[in-house]
């Protein structure tokens, strides 16, 4: 059983890696194979019986995960239907989020009253109340799952900014079900026709709002009041950007969740409790004990709080995987068939794939299972049986935990570029404390009367706070983290043996000697151009600029994206994952060509955790980033440096400009260009047409690039036929978002860099784009290089 759950498991991420789903006809021939290896299983002997397994659970988990993919798909929102008003009817069907500057919900569609028009079942949706300066009538004070609407809306197919180590929101849609995003347009018919439509969904869901609005409301503008909804419901957005980075400095980050520790712990004081009550008949002469053994009733107790704690914690994979696991044994207890604990993992792991079979592509994915399997693993001959008591239970912890610090240190490396090393005193702290104080605070107070839930809930976020000091100390440690970058195959595979070594049993030769197979891992540095070569990366963020770029020795960074709502932007969405990928933990440089939000959005996140020598802006000395730079100063036209052979010279704006006033902050974007030699870029920032004709005026022979930024992300203002002409680029690169409201790139400016025979590269259509320079120029678009089918296609 064992071989073929890890097959199925290794033929689902298969699947997943895949840039397209297998026809019928391939399916059906893997069925037939998935029947002859099962065959074969029963008639051979072990090892060809468990090879025979392997291959069988290989097919059909790549078959079930296809068939899963294909159905998934095929609710889709027609093209015709992209960016209309249509008028839908549906139940909230989600924990809404209230954001500064609205609401984000789902929506379970229950018809289409446009007529010719079939919307997808699920949707998400965004309210906002007060969308581009217009009012957005009729937005609601509250909202709750389980509500029934009539909303207008206009919605668009699933689309998601596509970067290396970046989120994949397109892979989260489809996992969720939701098949088009979009928000809600002024209507006057937009209403709430139920308060509530029951079912088992919008029944979890409504109360799930209502304790996290009593926990809010109990700890109205407290600091960790997110923290604790975390806890209770799983809810984790309510978490600023700075905690979460000092919860992931500190290694930490597994607990501020409904883990499966957590889980366990609840579950196990809910089996004792019921245990015990249940040899003592609740006090009565009933002899229940009689009738039912206790620890039956134990198990089946601590099975039924262990799944309602996971539907508060919205059925993350750490709690499915703990739930199964702790369902499992329930069962095994009531027919006395308690299987071995590998049985009982790979059981779980089974069920978690073969519902959900895309939980594969995330971090947590591997790390809750990869977690167990450490633990069990290195438990091996550990603790005497004559041990027991405090003394054996307190080297029991530390051994595990010592175990799992060892054993995720590879994982670690390979999904985030980083591990913490101050992880074992900050899980030593954290652990007993979250576990066994705050968790059940949290939950007794979240359901206990008033004024027992306010004294509760209170006590339970001074604890957080107080461990968030203590944390905060750790984090800011100049050696808390380990950063390199992510490692190849072969260097993963060597430091995960060395890991296993180190964790053999007691007695194994030269346990220690397994740390020699971590130096690859840790010693590794990241990758950069040759002496005279650059690299230019241009991110996909959206309606935003951001680059960066590399020479042999140097680093720099060309504006910093948008920011997307409070706490979350370019930097930490795809900036600081794409620098910890790579192992880049310092830059020599940051310039941030203006002050509009779509290019300076992510830069407080860069500069709060990225070392940066210098910020060059045209920024006023007042404004926050250039107050949080070690040194700032001023883009001036004629500011000339070298790197390792590459020239970098600021062309625009001039000194004197910063002395007017009433100049617009396009006006005053840096323009950078860079130059091998042989092959350049110009960075034009947000310049417009009378910058680009002062430019061609002054310094037209000073412009020629084989690539341009493209001005103002392609609009009508900017790129003018002289400018393209001094220029003479052979690509334009437009960062634009997709769809965005300004219609950029415009359709004019596009055609008039086709006319002058100027290739066209769109982050919104290409995804991150990777440009290297030498005596030519070549480039990778990343929604090409990594393609899956379930991404939108490049053009």
């Amino acid at each position: 059983m064992r071989c073929a759950i890890l097959g199925f498991t290794a033929g689902v991420l298969a699947l997943q890696s895949s840039a397209t789903l297998p026809s019928t006809a391939w399916m059906l021939t893997c069925t037939v194979c998935v029947i002859a290896c099962i065959a074969l299983a029963s008639r051979l002997k072990q090892p060809w019986s468990a090879t025979s397994a392997t291959a069988a659970g290989l097919l059909l988990g790549y078959t079930w995960a296809a068939l899963l993919a294909h159905h998934a798909l095929a609710s889709e929102l027609a093209l015709r239907d992209e960016g209309r008003d249509l008028t839908v009817v549906g139940i909230v069907d989600s924990l809404p989020y209230r954001f500064e500057q609205g609401l984000r919900f789902n929506l379970l569609v229950e018809r289409t009253e446009t007529p010719g028009t079939t919307v997808p079942p699920r949707i998400a949706l965004s309210w906002y109340a007060d969308r581009y300066g217009s009012r957005q009538g009729g937005l609601p004070d509250k909202l709750m799952p389980g509500e029934r609407w009539r909303l207008t809306v206009r919605l668009q197919r699933p689309h998601g900014n596509a970067n290396p180590g970046g989120f994949d929101y397109e892979a989260w849609l489809l996992e969720q079900g939701v098949r088009a995003t979009g928000y809600v347009r002024v209507d006057d018919a937009n209403a709430r026709l139920d308060a509530f439509v029951s079912g088992f969904g919008t029944v979890v869901e409504r109360s799930r709002a209502v304790l996290r609005e009593r926990i809010q409301a109990a700890l109205t503008d407290q600091a960790y009041a997110g923290v604790i909804v975390a806890l209770v419901i799983g809810d984790q957005r309510g978490i600023d950007q700075v905690d979460w980075q000092v919860f992931n400095r500190t290694g930490i980050g597994h607990l501020i969740s409904i883990s499966g520790l957590h889980i366990t712990m609840i579950a196990g004081l809910a089996a004792l409790a019921m245990s015990g009550l249940w040899r003592r008949s609740f006090f009565t002469d009933a002899q229940l004990p009689l009738r039912l053994p206790a620890q039956k009733v134990a198990a089946l107790s601590g099975a039924l709080v262990a799944l309602l704690y996971v539907l508060l914690a919205g059925f993350g994979v750490p709690a499915q995987r703990t739930l199964y696991m702790l369902t499992v044994v329930a069962l095994a207890l009531w027919l006395g068939r308690l299987s071995s604990i590998t049985h009982v993992l790979c059981l779980a792991l089974g069920v978690v794939v073969l519902l959900d079979p895309w939980a594969v592509l995330w971090p947590g994915f591997w790390l809750s299972f990869g977690a167990v399997a450490v633990i069990l693993f290195g438990g091996h001959g550990r603790i005497a049986a004559r041990e027991t008591g405090v003394k054996a239970s307190l080297a029991m912890a530390g051994r595990t935990q010592w175990s799992v610090t060892l054993g995720l240190v590879p994982l670690t490396m390979l999904l985030f570029g980083q591990v913490s090393l101050v992880s074992p005193l900050a899980n030593g702290l954290a652990i007993p404390l979250v576990s066994f104080v705050v968790t059940p605070l949290a939950l007794l107070g979240s359901l206990a009367p008033d004024p027992l839930c306010g004294w509760l809930l209170q006590l339970a976020h001074a604890v957080v706070a107080g461990l968030a000091a203590a944390l905060g100390h750790l984090s800011a440690l100049p050696a808390a983290v380990c950063r390199a970058p992510a490692p190849q195959v072969w260097v993963f595979l060597l430091a995960l043996g060395g890991t296993l070594w180190m964790l053999m049993p007691r007695g194994w030769p030269h346990r220690w000697a397994g740390m020699a197979a971590w130096l690859p891992l840790l010693l590794q540095m990241p990758d950069h151009p040759e002496p005279g070569r650059f690299r230019v990366v241009a991110f996909d963020v959206g309606q935003g600029m951001a680059l960066l770029v590399e020479t042999a020795g140097h680093r720099l960074l060309y504006d910093t994206g948008p920011g997307y709502a409070p706490g979350a932007d370019a930097g930490s969405r795809v900036l600081l994952p794409y620098l910890r990928m790579r192992g880049i933990g310092a830059l020599d440089g940051v310039i941030v060509s203006h002050s509009d939000t779509d290019h300076t959005g992510g830069a407080l996140a860069v500069l709060g955790e990225v070392k940066t020598a210098w910020v060059a802006s045209s920024l006023p000395a007042s404004h926050p980033i250039a107050r949080a730079a070690a040194r700032h100063l001023h883009c001036a036209a004629g500011q000339r440096w070298e790197w390792d052979g590459v020239r970098f010279e600021m062309l625009h704006p001039a000194p004197a400009s910063y002395a007017d006033t009433g100049l617009k902050p396009n006006a005053r974007s840096c323009t950078l260009r860079i130059t091998n030699g042989r092959t350049a870029i110009l960075l034009a920032g947000d310049i417009e047409a009378a910058q680009e004709a002062a430019l061609v005026a002054s310094s037209a022979e000073g412009l020629r690039a084989d690539v341009l930024l493209a001005p103002h992300h392609g609009s009508g203002t900017s790129s003018s036929a002289a400018f393209l002409a001094a220029v003479q680029p052979s690509v334009g690169v437009f960062q634009v978002g997709w769809r965005n409201r300004y219609k950029h790139p415009k359709k004019e400016v596009v055609e008039r860099y086709g006319e002058l025979g100027i290739g066209r590269l769109r982050t919104d259509q290409l995804g991150a784009l990777t440009l290297e320079f030498d005596d030519k120029v070549d480039t990778l678009a990343y929604r090409r290089e990594h393609a899956r089918y379930w991404r939108m296609p490049p053009p």
